[in-house]
């Protein structure tokens, strides 16, 4: 059965590089969408063609700054306002995704409140990918379509054809993700346990595992301000590791995170489009997330099963 309503796309002006990418391997072509801004930075978008009676989707990620999220908001409410059939909102980098829990006394729960603020808004359905918190999908109260990268990770780790190959986890709470890694490449695991001084701060760190003479991959959802990722490539190549390479969904790269990356002994750092990339450092590689969720998209909108693209 396939969806009878048109469909449309809109994107975001901070993801317009990706959108493009996605409706082109979609098969059809960007709708068109205006932003206006006044002189003290408010801004009012629009949608410069009928969307009326349309399955319309959305594309934003909403990495800093926060005019992202709300850029969204507003495209979404507007969806509804001109009468779209369904609105769905493609997200993939979801932001305020670290804050999915009360970590200590008298702190907000900031992924919920986006979740709450999507739906106020009015969407009918979120696609995003690789969540820093798997339960933020029980946070919404609409279908969500939760993504992994790992169908473009895992060939680009088979390619490289590395001997003696070891999955690492930055932290204990990325262990989940680097098991499913270990298995399905058939790898031994190993941990870097750390304590942090405060956000973004690393205090100490050590490997649980063996790296000697092992080729190593660092898994994460995300890369911000790469202390940590740098910090045990440097411990695992002290501790005899032959090379550390590091895999992250989304490139937040913020602060000193291109200058470490830099001076540290990573071999290479791969990561998705889901956030634009500054590609003056030749350790990074960018591999496209677009035809990922063109797919999922067109079957989503013929109420296709997405269960192949939940490989891990």
């Amino acid at each position: 059965m396939s969806n009878n309503s048109p469909i449309k796309f809109f994107t975001g002006t901070s993801t317009r590089y990706l959108a493009e990418k996605i409706v082109h391997a979609f098969g059809t072509n960007l709708g068109k969408s205006s932003l206006t801004r006044f002189s003290d930075g408010e801004f009012v978008v629009s949608f410069d063609e009928t969307v009326r009676g349309n399955t319309v989707f959305i594309i934003q990620s909403t990495f800093s700054p926060t005019e992202n999220l709300f850029e969204l908001l507003l495209l979404i409410d507007a969806a509804k306002r001109a009468s779209a059939y369904k609105i769905v909102a493609v997200i993939p980098y979801f932001g305020f995704a670290r804050q999915d829990r009360k970590d200590k006394p008298r702190v907000a729960i900031g992924a919920k409140l986006v979740t709450d603020m999507l739906e106020a808004a009015g969407v009918s359905r979120v696609m995003t990918m690789d969540l820093h918190a798997d339960q933020i999908q029980g946070f919404f109260n609409v279908p969500v379509d939760h993504i992994y990268a790992s169908s473009i990770f895992l060939p680009y780790i088979k390619q490289l054809n590395l001997d003696d190959l070891v999955i690492a986890s930055p932290d204990m709470g990325g262990t989940k993700r680097a098991n499913a890694y270990s298995k399905a490449l058939n790898a031994p695991m190993v941990v870097a346990h750390k304590s942090r001084e405060k956000a973004n701060v690393v205090g100490e760190m050590t490997i649980i595992g063996d790296v000697e003479g092992k080729n190593v991959i660092i898994l994460d959802d995300m890369i911000d301000t790469a202390g940590t990722v740098t910090k045990a490539a440097d411990i695992m190549m002290e501790n005899g590791a032959l090379s550390v390479r590091a895999i992250a969904t989304h490139p937040v790269l913020s602060g000193p995170a291109y200058d470490r990356i830099r001076d540290s002994k990573i071999t290479e750092v791969i990561v998705s489009d889901s956030i634009p990339v500054n590609l003056n450092c030749q350790k990074i590689k960018v591999l496209s997330v677009a035809n990922i969720f063109a797919d999922t998209i067109h079957k989503v909108y013929n109420y296709e099963s997405i269960s192949d693209n939940f490989i891990l």
